[in-house]
């Protein structure tokens, strides 16, 4: 009786569903029968105006708005998304307006940066991240965000990996669901939601040398294996939009891509939504040596892609291409099908207005509920890299110095492509004080410029500062004055909390760096901190994976502090103090050197590995072989130990269940807790496989003493692997089963698994 009703359930479902998507195909049918060429051009524009204005909703934008030329645009403030969806309503059809922003982690309530969170291995804290973010920006007016990023990249050099959820596919997808999920909630067209927009697809991640913009070139069977399936599952989990990125794909950009757009995309994957260029990437075909703006414009709708950001180019050129044959009438009406589908989805047909109200203003944005989540996020997206003799947690009492030229910083909490409040952000400095209160005291000193490097200093200047309110401050001391100044505090204090590592502006879009290390003007304050013989904390805030060695060697506490968030400084100070235990892994590995780049856990095995007796093997002459901090790495304040990995069969045959249990137990004095990461290995294969790769994780709580078996279900489904001809499938054989604290530390099994 009880599969009756689900069957009952799943037929009422799927009509309901048909039926809903017959009525919005009726309402765009009628409503494009009575658009003319240019208007159906107009909603395959994302623009800020014609004459290029940085923000929208300048008087000339809001007339190409009033005439059906835009059909999508950003707007930062309440006020400008209100004129915007007004002057919508003043063109012929009344046609509303996409509101897109660039929501990456929080919008007024700014949370940790992506790979921040991605360090949590919280999934349902991400996912709920993504629901507080959707909550406040469509509260202002933002009904559509350009994220989640889900490009896996291997890269640290590449500035963007702060905003992905780091280098493992598996990890990679899981997160991309989340965020996908809290985003748009279960209805669209609920005034809380906002249509995600997955990005940059695809393959942008692994950019060469790890610049920006740069060229993309891998086989197929890597594509599959590692790069597109954070992809997928976001367009599984219902994703709306999509947008191209600036790279070539088989040498054709990603913009242009029929293969990738349409044959991939859309009828492999079964993708319905509308795909949006990024930024003029377009007209950048030409660079690339595709043709002038009339021939890229022509080869990007063929190839699929539906909107145009800021280039112009199909507003302007696509009527003469028509006229010429080039494209045809259906190839642009089914662009713009796609595009008012979305709005139709959103519900802004049914009220244009919904997410421009202003009583929400006031209940939904910087909620102290929200304010009191972004700090306990903040926490458990930090990571313990060191912890000598126990320094940590420190105490609330005697002197405290704290160093650094991050250690006061507001903005720099809020890390790259940020949309936080900086005016109610809570620095370190603030942070540790707001904690210890008058148990301790709290001496602050500068110790060094974020950098004393005149090519870098320029380039990394907030182009933004103004609008997000910041006043860029002038350091009228010299250098050793301020060196001075910290090594006398650190001398009279008891400890140093040395607040360290890079600007927002460092890392995020158009940051690249060939030197991932902590820079030299910081690295010297450091080593003279060291030198006084007081202990050390190094609290690192960046937004991606450092080169640190001399650090891990010299300072006795090193914690990863990403760029946390809005309320980063308290949540920093939780950690330090132990008001939380850290629990936080690593989800892009941690070279030695920019040398070792590109360096990943789930590499392939060579025909000559490591061997420290044979000259003649993989390895370098100068450095060691293995990563300073291996992917999933995290200390906690308390340690853990495993036990053997128990297997419920070791002979299994077909569709056979096979649970992994595994022992942990908490040997310290706090309670804490610990990820359980499971990684399966594939020896022997029809192609040379990865070494390992993550199938799962649990994340388990256990107090001092106790223990706790952790059990993990198997399934040829986490078997899986593209063969040869790119059919995901498994095949018989060993495997080896991988239980442990982070990808190297693991206890292991093996069993057979026949067909």
């Amino acid at each position: 009786m009880k599969r009756y009703l689900v069957l009952i359930v799943l037929l009422m479902v799927v009509v309901c569903s048909f039926g809903q998507s017959a009525k919005m195909d009726a309402f765009i049918s009628g409503l494009m029968s009575k658009m003319t060429l240019e208007e159906k051009l107009g909603q395959l524009n994302l623009s800020s105006g014609s004459a290029g204005a940085v923000l929208a909703g300048g008087e000339g934008m809001l007339n190409e708005v009033k005439k059906g030329e835009i059909g999508a645009t950003g707007a930062y403030t309440f006020e400008t998304a209100k004129k915007i969806e007004a002057a919508s309503q003043e063109s012929r059809l009344k046609i509303p307006v996409l509101i897109g922003v660039d929501v990456i982690h929080g919008y007024k309530t700014g949370f940790p940066i992506p790979l921040a969170l991605a360090s949590s291995w919280d999934l349902s804290m991400i996912e709920k991240s993504a629901r507080i973010a959707a909550i406040e920006a469509s509260a202002n007016g933002i009904n559509w965000t350009y994220s989640p990023m889900v490009d896996i990249a291997r890269d640290p050099r590449w500035g963007r990996v702060a905003e992905g959820a780091g280098e493992d596919p598996w990890w990679g997808a899981q997160v991309a669901k989340a965020l996908v999920r809290g985003y748009q909630g279960g209805d669209l067209s609920k005034e809380n939601t906002v249509m995600a927009c997955v990005k940059h697809f695809a393959l942008y991640g692994a950019a060469e040398a790890g610049r920006d913009y740069n060229t993309v070139d891998m086989s197929r069977l890597t594509m599959y294996q590692y790069y597109l399936p954070p992809y997928k599952a976001a367009f599984e989990a219902g994703a709306g939009s999509a947008m191209s990125s600036f790279n070539l794909i088989d040498g054709i950009p990603a913009s242009g891509n029929k293969w990738l757009l349409t044959d991939l995309l859309r009828k492999e994957w079964g993708f319905k939504g509308f795909v949006v260029s990024d930024y003029t990437s377009v007209n950048e075909m030409t660079l690339h040596g595709l043709g002038d703006l009339p021939t890229v414009d022509v080869l990007a709708l063929k190839a699929g892609l539906d909107m145009d950001m800021q280039g112009v180019g199909y507003l302007k050129t696509l009527k003469k291409s028509l006229a010429e044959g080039k494209v045809t009438l259906k190839e642009i009406d089914q662009a713009c099908r796609r595009v008012l589908e979305a709005k139709y989805k959103l519900g802004l047909f049914e009220d244009p207005y919904r997410y421009v109200k202003e009583e929400r203003l006031k209940t939904d944005v910087l909620t102290p509920e929200h304010l009191q989540f972004a700090r306990e996020l903040g926490a458990r997206s930090m990571v313990l890299l060191k912890n000598g003799q126990q320094l940590l947690p420190l105490k609330k009492s005697g002197k405290i110095a704290v160093v650094g030229p991050l250690a006061d910083s507001k903005s720099d909490l809020l890390g790259c492509w940020s949309t936080g409040d900086v005016a109610r952000t809570t620095d370190v400095l603030t942070g540790i004080k707001n904690l210890v209160k008058d148990g301790a005291s709290v001496g602050y000193a500068k110790g060094a410029n974020l950098t004393e490097d005149p090519y870098l200093k320029e380039r990394i200047k907030n182009p933004w500062a103004a609008m997000m309110g910041i006043k860029e401050q002038v350091e009228t001391r010299t250098a050793e004055q301020m060196l001075a100044e910290a090594i006398e505090l650190a001398k009279s204090s008891d400890v140093v909390v040395a607040v360290l590592g890079e600007s927002a502006n460092m890392s995020g879009e158009a940051a690249s760096r060939s030197d991932i290390g902590i820079p030299e003007s910081q690295q010297k304050l450091l080593k003279e901190l060291v030198n006084t013989g007081k202990p050390v904390v190094l609290v690192l805030l960046n937004g991606r994976p450092l080169t640190l060695v001399w650090e891990n060697e010299h300072v006795p506490a090193i914690l990863e502090a990403w760029a946390p968030g809005i309320e980063g400084g308290n949540a920093i100070a939780d950690v330090l103090f132990g008001e939380y235990n850290p629990s936080g892994k690593i989800t892009m590995t941690f070279p030695r050197s920019v040398g070792q780049i590109p360096i990943y856990y789930n590499h392939k095995n060579t025909g000559r590995p490591y061997d420290a007796k044979n000259k003649f093997t993989s390895k370098y002459l100068d450095i060691p072989n293995e990563p300073l901090y291996p992917f999933g790495y995290g200390l906690s304040y308390t340690t853990f130990a495993y036990g053997d990995v128990m297997l419920s069969k070791e002979q299994l045959q077909g569709n056979e269940t096979l649970l992994a249990k595994i022992k942990v137990t908490n040997t310290g004095k706090f309670t804490g807790e610990e990820v359980v990461q499971l990684y399966i290995a594939d020896p022997v294969a029809s192609l040379s496989r990865s070494v390992k790769d993550l199938k799962g994780f649990r994340k388990v709580r256990l107090a001092p003493g106790e223990t706790r078996e952790v059990e993990f279900v198997i399934t040829p489904e986490e078997l899986k692997f593209y063969n040869s001809d790119l059919k995901y499938d498994w095949e018989p054989g060993e495997f080896i089963i991988q239980i442990g604290t982070n990808s190297q530390e693991v206890k292991i099994a093996k069993c057979q698994w026949s067909r």
